[in-house]
């Protein structure tokens, strides 16, 4: 919902700290990773009961994430380093509330399992609308500078770490807040169905590419998660 008008203010403010980097040999995939080890972290603090040190490192997580697409951009992309952006983002979003089972499986662990099987519902709608765009060479015109085709809607990077900060700044409400967001990602998911059935049943589908943009609609649809 919000990421198509922070994107533009996102990458100016990561370009300085970008270029410094690139001058420096640093690259967007040692970035990738290393902030994906932050965030395994993360998951980890949070399930040894440290949630503070856990929301921190989810923080220190989701900056190095956007600045190796400055990064990227800076020396330019490569489609090794868009599969690594988007496969350890995923890992990211499902190891942070396992932490919260991990931390308190009597009070958590149905809220985690339920959140984490509404994100492959909203994973998986993203990733195969997404690889078969790339087949017709569809762009979204919101998010030019994505690796992948970047289906965007009510809940997309920023609600995510909204949510994510709420559990981490009050972890007794955790459960609640899981249901509610597991909810919203369930609504993610039927409309990203629905947009796919719509989208794929459009002239073209013999097999042909067909160049396309798809213009972002404001119904929910499920994110960059």
């Amino acid at each position: 919902m919000f990421d198509a008008r922070l994107q533009p203010l996102l990458q100016r403010g990561f370009a300085p700290l970008a270029a410094m980097l690139a001058s420096r040999g640093v690259t967007a995939d040692a970035v990738t990773v290393a902030g994906f080890a932050v965030g395994v972290g993360a998951a980890l603090a949070v399930g040894l009961g440290a949630t503070g040190l856990g929301l921190v490192l989810l923080l220190v997580n989701r900056w190095a994430d956007g600045l190796d697409g400055a990064l990227a951009r800076q020396v330019g992309p490569t489609e090794r380093g868009a599969f690594l952006d988007i496969a350890l983002d995923f890992a990211v979003y499902a190891l942070f509330p396992l932490g919260f089972a991990f931390a308190d499986p009597g009070r958590n662990a149905l809220a985690a399992a339920v959140l984490i099987a509404s994100f492959i519902g909203t994973g998986s709608s993203f990733l195969a609308f997404s690889a078969i765009a790339a087949g017709r060479a569809m762009k979204a015109a919101d998010f030019p500078m994505k690796g992948l085709y970047y289906l965007g809607g009510l809940t997309e990077g920023m609600e995510t770490i909204l949510v994510f900060a709420a559990m981490g700044l009050w972890p007794a409400e955790f459960a609640a807040i899981a249901w509610v967001f597991a909810g919203l990602c369930g609504i993610t998911t039927i409309t990203r169905w629905r947009q796919g059935w719509i989208a794929f049943s459009a002239a073209g589908s013999g097999g042909m590419p067909v160049v396309a943009s798809v213009k972002r609609d404001n119904r929910p649809g499920c994110s960059g998660f």
